[in-house]
C-alpha cells in the first residue's frame, strides 16, 4: 500500500498506511512508517505504530504464576461469569417456577438417565441466602484460585468438583431411601473443592493456611447441624478439588502441563467410573 501522496507542487507527502489519505509526519519508532493519531501508540521513545505493537505483543513471553497459570490483570472472570450463571438461572427459575429445578437438578434416581444434573446442579440454588452465601464464598476463594492456577485448571476444579459432590451424593444415598429421590442443588460441593485448593495453594506458598482450614472446617460442620443441607456434596467436592489440586499445585515446572491434564482425566475418569458402577453400568 503505498504510503506517500503528491502534495501541492508535486512533493510527496507521508501518509498513514492503515488510513490512505490520512497525512501524518510523525513515524513509527520502529518500522519508520507514518502513523496517524489513531494508529500512534506510546512508547519509551517516541511512539509506534498499532501493528509494531502488536507484532511485540504476540512475540512476548507470557507471565505465568508459580503455578502455570497465565498472569493476567483485572478482575477474574471465570469467577465472575460462574456467578452470573447462578444469578441468573435464579432469576429464571423465580420466572418459571419449579420446572428448571425439576430439569436440573440431581437426584440419584435421575442421574443414570440424564447425567448432565451431575454438572447442572451446582449452578442451582433453593433460595437468594443459600445463593448469596455461596456466591460469597465463590468470590473470596476464587479471587485467590483463579489467577494462581489459571483459568482452564480453575474451571477444570469448578466443574470437576461439583461432579465430585454429586457422586459423593449418589455414593452415600441408600436406594431404598428417601435421599435416593431426593434433589441436591447448590455450588456447595464446587465451593468446598475451591476450599481444598486454597488451602493447598497456600501451603505451597509457605503462607498460614489456618484460616481456610478453619472455614472448611466450619462450614463442613454446618452440614451436620442445619437441616438440608448435603454435607455429602460437601465432602465429595472437598476430596475432588483436594485431589486436582494436588496435581496443580504439586506438578513438576518442566512437565506442570502434562501432569495438570493428566490429573484432570484421571479424576475425571475415576467419577465417572464410580457412578457407572454404582447404578450397576460396569
Amino acid at each position: 500500500m503505498s504510503e506517500q501522496i503528491q502534495g501541492q507542487a508535486g512533493t510527496e507527502v507521508p501518509v498513514c498506511p492503515r488510513h490512505p489519505g490520512v497525512v501524518s509526519y510523525v513515524r513509527c519508532q520502529r518500522c519508520g512508517r507514518p502513523a496517524c493519531a489513531q494508529c500512534q501508540r506510546p512508547a519509551a521513545v517516541g511512539i509506534q505504530c498499532v501493528d509494531c505493537v502488536r507484532e511485540a505483543h504476540t512475540r512476548t513471553p507470557a507471565v505465568r504464576t508459580v503455578f502455570g497459570g497465565r498472569a493476567r490483570h483485572g478482575r477474574p472472570v471465570v469467577t465472575l461469569t460462574i456467578i452470573g450463571i447462578c444469578v441468573a438461572l435464579y432469576l429464571l427459575e423465580i420466572l418459571v417456577g419449579g420446572s428448571l429445578r425439576s430439569a436440573l437438578a440431581f437426584a440419584p434416581a435421575a442421574g443414570a438417565s440424564e447425567p448432565y444434573r451431575f454438572v447442572t446442579t451446582a449452578f442451582l440454588h433453593a433460595g437468594i441466602l443459600h445463593l448469596a452465601l455461596n456466591m460469597y464464598a465463590l468470590w473470596i476463594v476464587g479471587s485467590i484460585v483463579e489467577p494462581a492456577l489459571g483459568r482452564w485448571r480453575y474451571t477444570a476444579l469448578y466443574l470437576i468438583s461439583a461432579i465430585g459432590g454429586s457422586v459423593a451424593v449418589l455414593l452415600l444415598a441408600n436406594p431404598a431411601g428417601f435421599a435416593w429421590v431426593t434433589a441436591v442443588v447448590g455450588a456447595s460441593g464446587a465451593v468446598f473443592g475451591l476450599f481444598s485448593a486454597t488451602f493447598l495453594v497456600l501451603r505451597r506458598l509457605g503462607r498460614d493456611a489456618t484460616q481456610i482450614l478453619v472455614l472448611i472446617a466450619l462450614n463442613f460442620a454446618l452440614g451436620f447441624v442445619v437441616s438440608n443441607v448435603s454435607w455429602q456434596a460437601h465432602l465429595g467436592g472437598a476430596v475432588t478439588g483436594a485431589v486436582l489440586a494436588l496435581g496443580y499445585v504439586y506438578a513438576p515446572r518442566e512437565r506442570r502441563g502434562l501432569v495438570s491434564v493428566a490429573t484432570t482425566a484421571v479424576v475425571l475418569a475415576l467419577l465417572v467410573v464410580l457412578a457407572a458402577v454404582r447404578y450397576g453400568v460396569v
